[in-house]
């Protein structure tokens, strides 16, 4: 596919946060997939949010028929901050939303990926972006850089939490179609598929370009360009290295405790950032209110369960 001009990011923080907004209800009919107790919810508030965003593209963009479709049927170039705000919102409704509107928001993705399919140019190979093996992939690279960019620069959760995230999060990975048996319920299950899809994966030209794009987006107002330098970094330092060597990206300096501050720092400058946009604070004291009374209540953990029914795992 011919490359075409990227458009500028703007209003990159404006959209991420309506996003947001958008995807935490003013009155939940009920704690939905997830609830205020998981572990889920807890490390989705982490500062570390961000850089697990960044890596987590950086990951999914390797397979190549993963980046195939989303380089021949989406308006990435377009409005590149527009497809992160979609994401985004999605994630937020999935993560936040009851179950009604989390179940609406999957199915709204299914209905899109019935479209997507078409051949990898670069492989020969068709793909359909409903292949559970796809979809498998997509959600293993977000849920893999959630745990990386927590243990290096957020708040890494113990052993037994890391597990419980990864079991906790097949449930979006069924919403999509994903059948059960073949999702990784636990980190170190997670690290044996990924090991596993290893050999599928490559930097494409379209991978290059776009992770090009990601990592240094222009049009950027100069505040927010300054401290996504830094997320970039991050983003690079928490990349195994057999995925820089297939980007080709050298090996990031050292990360020493100074440098490790300096970036935690600029997480949370990013965040007060965000933090000012309207309606932001709002939706996180009314999430930090139902985390407290989770914790302090029914001494019930989670409220995971399966799509399609209503009780707990």
């Amino acid at each position: 596919m011919t490359a075409e001009p990227y458009a500028a990011a703007v209003g990159l923080v404006e959209r991420y946060a309506a996003a947001f907004v958008g995807g935490v209800p003013d009155r939940p009919e009920d704690d939905g997939l997830f609830g205020p107790a998981s572990v889920t919810w807890r490390l989705a508030a982490d500062l570390s949010a961000p850089v697990a965003g960044l890596r987590s593209v950086l990951i999914q963009a390797l397979h190549p028929l993963a980046m195939a479709g989303v380089d021949q049927h989406s308006d990435w170039r377009r409005d590149p901050v527009g497809r992160l705000a979609a994401t985004s919102a999605y994630l937020a409704t999935i993560t936040y939303g009851d179950r009604a509107s989390a179940e609406r928001a999957a199915r709204r993705v299914r209905a899109i990926h019935e479209h997507v399919r078409g051949t990898d140019t670069v492989t020969g190979r068709p793909y359909a972006a409903g292949d559970p093996a796809l979809l498998l992939w997509v959600h293993a690279g977000l849920v893999d850089s959630v745990l990386a960019a927590v243990r290096l620069f957020g708040t890494p959760p113990a052993a037994a939490d890391a597990d419980a995230y990864v079991g906790e999060m097949t449930v979006s990975a069924e919403l999509l179609g994903v059948p059960r048996e073949i999702i990784p319920d636990t980190a170190a299950g997670l690290q044996e598929y990924i090991d596993g899809v290893r050999p599928e994966l490559e930097r494409t030209a379209a991978a290059a370009e776009s992770m090009g794009y990601m990592l240094d987006p222009a049009g950027m107002g100069e505040e927010i360009a300054e401290l996504w330098q830094d997320l970039r970094d991050a983003a690079l330092a928490t990349l195994p290295g057999w995925a820089r060597d297939l980007y080709r990206y050298p090996a990031p300096p050292p990360m020493t405790p100074a440098r490790r501050t300096e970036i935690r720092q600029t997480l949370g400058v990013f965040d007060a950032v965000f933090m000012a946009e309207p309606g932001v604070l709002e939706a996180r004291q009314q999430l930090a209110l139902r985390m407290r009374s989770a914790a302090g209540g029914s001494g019930r953990r989670g409220g995971v369960v399966p799509p399609g029914t209503g009780r707990a795992r």
